[in-house]
């Protein structure tokens, strides 16, 4: 074999020049790297060697003569004193946190672990077993791919149709696609998938963790599996399972045709903790490397891990190198998969620093000054467990924010709760309450209703109780409170009553989130009724449980609703008051007396203060209006009705031409002119009005009234 040569210290990983791999691996604590070759098959260690130079606590040596596709892994020699901090085990083989593919997998034993595990002393025994034959290899990549004409869709923000989607879950139960493919990224991108996509209306799909993961334990030894994958293992790498022949360019492929498409590709990623759990968890990688420098540790017990994830460990990005590794991590994904957004997983801990949440911590200003990542979607989620962990609008301008207020009112208010009227009027208006600050524009709330966390909407309409027996914890896992409701039997039934109940609800929160200002969301299979059961925690559900059953949209119900659906992001298209770039506030009119966004009761009146907070009255209408490119004004009226019997709604002034666009109790029903200045709403229902006012009836240029709106609003 031949000798290691000194190397160079940038990039970090393994990169091939097509002479040979230059290996980089950093590490403040460690006394010596070795890296470890291995045969094809990953078997068998065929040489060690130690890594010959450092610089600037990066070890490195570069390999003549090696190629891609060679197997690799690194040992590490330092310490093991748990109690300050350090964990090295040369006995353990680690894998590079920069791998670009990933061969194998975990197989589960005691060896696994950096002590011994039923050991009297715990995490501060030492194991000397060899865990190479259990871990996976790390691969050298050749990046090289044809993008030719490829270029990113860059759909605006205002225009942006979220879809979220699971790359193995989608489409596992899709029988016009191979077998061999389903599950993988050649079917997420196969034709009769971009037909669905293009003919519902989506502009990006967001798709649950693909990064390389691990199976943990404690689910492998239960027969279960991690289905939702935020288990990451390595931030540069596929999943393996997700690749219908190995080949990263599948990835690369699938994106480009759905570029090809006009669609996006946002990637949801964790970068918050790793696979190897707390202390007390494996040593598979960073915990090897430099557990230290990689983890937050307690401020004054260094043997413990801050855990302020949930998930036993928090990876350390107030540290400069680990910070870089994040940050290479999402620059790799953009520029050699051209990826076009990132959600980041409990976003509040990747904006911690010593003090706690920080909208300008190290993080949050790195990703805003990237010229690479400042032109790509950002969106966070905007919480974790830590202490102070609910950050909703608290993160910085150019992210968008899952708003959870918004998907628990709306499903409080089409339940029918009392005293929702202001909280879902500020939520169908973009949260102005939580986002209007820091020139931050209405899309920075993304909308929705149901997500991989939680019920399905089929679910919320038809379940009152978690049905989580199956994750095997006694169903005390999953939110105890859904704002669901049943119609009066739990689950299934044939009651003719129920079914159009449940189906007028669904239709109603999607006219909802459609409609609503900020950026919508739709959950995977919601569009045609996907049901998981009554399972509102299904992330160790990789079976039917959790896949999308596409034998649902072939059902009369299902074709409806997802041609509901279809419409309703025609609608919005076609109506840019639906998706107005900035936040509206009653202060503008755009024609005399009537302002760019107004409130009013079901009788047609304006909503004041006494009128907002009386608990009793549930519905509500908005009226929004707008200057069109033509000159034109655009009137808007949703109406919304979610209470039990059918209402007759006064139409708000002007009523003059008067156009139903939509009413989700008759959801086939063509658009037709309005006779009159009523009409009737169905019971938990919504109606959408268009009126046009032309140019010539103008007078003059919008104008503000701050003084004067229209009836006070929630905001």
């Amino acid at each position: 074999m031949t000798t290691l040569e000194d190397g160079a210290p940038y990039p970090l990983g393994a990169t091939w020049d097509g002479l040979g791999v230059n290996f980089a691996v950093f590490s403040a604590h460690a006394e010596q790297i070795d890296l470890c070759l291995f045969d094809p098959s990953g078997r068998r260690e065929i040489a060690r060697m130690p890594l010959p130079e450092k610089t600037d606590e990066v070890f490195h040596g570069y390999l003549p003569d090696a190629r891609a596709d060679l197997l690799y892994g690194f040992r590490a020699h330092g310490a093991y004193d748990p109690q300050h901090g350090h964990r090295f085990n040369p006995n353990k083989l680690l894998l590079d946190p920069y791998a670009k593919q990933i061969s194998g997998e975990v197989r589960w034993s005691d060896a696994l672990y950096g002590y011994r595990l039923h050991s009297p002393r715990g995490d501060l025994s030492f194991d000397r077993r060899d865990s190479a034959p259990g871990m996976p290899k790390a691969v050298v990549v050749d990046d090289a791919f044809n993008w030719g004409d490829d270029r990113p869709p860059n759909t605006p923000w205002a225009e942006t149709v979220i879809y979220e989607a699971h790359v193995r879950g989608l489409t596992m139960l899709r029988p016009d696609i191979r077998p061999h493919e389903r599950g993988t990224f050649a079917a997420l991108a196969s034709p009769p998938m971009i037909e669905h996509y293009k003919r519902l209306g989506i502009t990006a799909v967001e798709l649950m963790p693909i990064h390389a993961f691990v199976q943990d334990r404690r689910l492998v030894e239960m027969g279960l599996r991690n289905y939702w994958g935020y288990n990451t293992i390595g931030f540069f790498a596929p999943e393996p399972r997700y690749l219908s022949d190995g080949s990263l360019n599948e990835v690369k492929v699938a994106v480009r045709r759905l570029h090809a498409a006009g669609i996006e590709v946002f990637l949801d990623v964790v970068y918050n903790h790793t696979a190897e759990g707390s202390e007390e968890g494996a040593t598979l990688s960073l915990r090897g490397l430099d557990n230290l420098s990689y983890y937050r540790q307690e401020a004054h017990d260094w043997r413990r891990c801050v855990n302020d994830t949930g998930c036993g460990n928090t990876v350390n990005l107030s540290h400069p190198r680990v910070l870089q590794m994040v940050m290479d991590s999402l620059r790799y994904w953009v520029e050699a998969y051209h990826i076009d957004g990132f959600r980041f997983d409990l976003g509040v801990t990747l904006g911690r620093e010593d003090h706690g949440f920080d909208p300008g911590s190290g993080f949050f200003d790195a990703l805003r000054q990237d010229p690479t990542l400042a032109r790509v979607k950002l969106i966070s989620e905007p919480w974790d467990i830590g202490p102070g962990g609910y950050h909703l609008g608290g993160h910085p301008p150019g992210f968008g924010e899952w708003n959870d207020k918004y998907r628990d009112s709306v499903r409080r208010f089409w339940r029918g709760d009392a005293g929702q009227r202001p909280e879902f009027a500020a939520r169908l208006a973009g949260s102005s309450d939580l986002f209007d600050r820091r020139s931050r524009k209405p899309w920075a709330s993304i909308n929705f209703v149901a997500s991989h966390d939680g019920y399905t909407l089929a679910d919320t309409v038809a379940y009152v109780q978690r049905h989580n027996l199956a994750n095997g914890e006694d169903n005390r896992d999953g939110h105890g409170e859904n704002y669901s409701s049943n119609g009066g039997v739990e689950g299934p039934t044939p009651d003719p009553e129920i079914r159009a109940r449940r189906a007028r609800l669904q239709r109603a929160m999607l006219a909802t989130l459609l409609f609503s200002q900020g950026t919508p969301m739709l959950l995977a299979g919601d569009e045609f009724g996907r049901t998981q059961g009554g399972n509102n925690n299904a992330y160790a559900q990789d079976n039917e449980t959790s896949w999308v059953d596409w034998r649902k949209a072939e059902t009369p119900e299902g074709e409806a609703l997802a041609a509901f659906s279809a419409r309703l992001t025609k609608l919005r298209r076609e109506h840019p008051i639906l998706r107005c770039k900035n936040f509206l506030h009653g202060l503008e009119q755009p024609l005399p007396g009537v302002h760019d966004i107004a409130w009013f009761d079901e009788r047609g009146a304006d909503l004041g203060p006494e009128a907002w907070n009386d608990h009793g009255e549930r519905t509500l209408t908005v009226r929004r209006a707008a200057e069109r490119d033509d000159g034109a004004v655009s009137i808007l009226t949703l109406m919304l009705n979610p209470t039990e019997k059918a209402l007759a709604f006064t139409i708000p002034p002007p009523t003059s031409a008067t156009r139903l666009l939509l009413d989700t109790s008759r959801p086939d029903a063509a658009e037709e002119q309005v006779e009159g200045g009523e009409i009737e709403v169905g019971a938990q229902s919504a109606v959408l009005l268009m009126s046009l006012a032309p140019a010539q009836t103008r007078r003059g240029r919008p104008t503000k009234h701050a003084t004067e709106p229209s009836g006070d609003t929630p905001s």
